[in-house]
């Protein structure tokens, strides 16, 4: 089972691991006001994703759905091109610095204390983030070299977040191998999977049939 919620980068990267390791699973869509008590019973931290697996264990970090759902069997090598020490920078720099700056862009009025104006955070996360991903990209199409692998999918719903905030200005960046990356990424039928709206209450098979 499967605690989501479906604008939510981390349950988003979780879900997509999911779909694409063939994992099947039950899902439910989380009210971030009111959170169910199943989910609370779980973890303490009662922030999605949160995965409870048919042995009555509990997964809820992100990266360690991640890594369940890819590391075995890892037949596709999706896990294992993950774990470069390149990918691994890029991956704390995406769940650090980029998020930071990243919510203080989105959320300003969040961070009223802050000394940064919003425009200040989203230039700083261009360049602890996505200008080094625009290197990587620029020499391979995919974070995993020639083929995708968990890092594309663990940093695609962060760029997906912040593109959306500014389009127009995003889409005016010098980052054209980033851009390309994202809308292929966002015409991916994965990621269509992983998006599918879910019910607002109970259990569902997912995605819905």
């Amino acid at each position: 089972m499967l605690y989501t919620f479906r604008r939510c980068p981390y349950a988003m990267r979780a879900r997509m691991a999911l779909l694409q390791a063939g994992r099947d699973f039950e899902a439910v869509e989380v009210s971030l006001r009111d959170k169910p008590a199943s989910l609370l019973a779980l973890s303490p931290k009662a922030t999605v994703p949160v995965l409870q697996l048919p042995d009555g264990r509990v997964i809820d970090e992100s990266w360690d759905i991640m890594r369940w759902a890819l590391a075995a069997p890892d037949a596709q090598g999706w896990w294992a091109r993950a774990q470069s020490p390149a990918n691994l920078d890029l991956l704390q720099r995406n769940d650090g610095d980029f998020k930071h700056h990243l919510d203080r862009w989105k959320y300003p009025q969040r961070y009223a204390g802050e000394t940064l104006t919003p425009d200040a955070h989203r230039n700083s996360a261009v360049e602890v983030f996505l200008r080094p991903l625009e290197a990587r990209l620029h020499r391979a199409p995919f974070l995993g070299g020639a083929t995708p692998c968990a890092t594309d999918l663990a940093v695609n719903p962060f760029v997906r977040q912040f593109a959306s905030v500014d389009p127009g200005w995003f889409s005016m960046l010098n980052l054209p191998s980033v851009q390309a990356w994202l809308k292929g990424w966002l015409a991916n039928p994965l990621f269509a999977a992983c998006m599918v709206k879910l019910p607002a209450e109970g259990a569902s098979r997912f995605p819905p049939l």
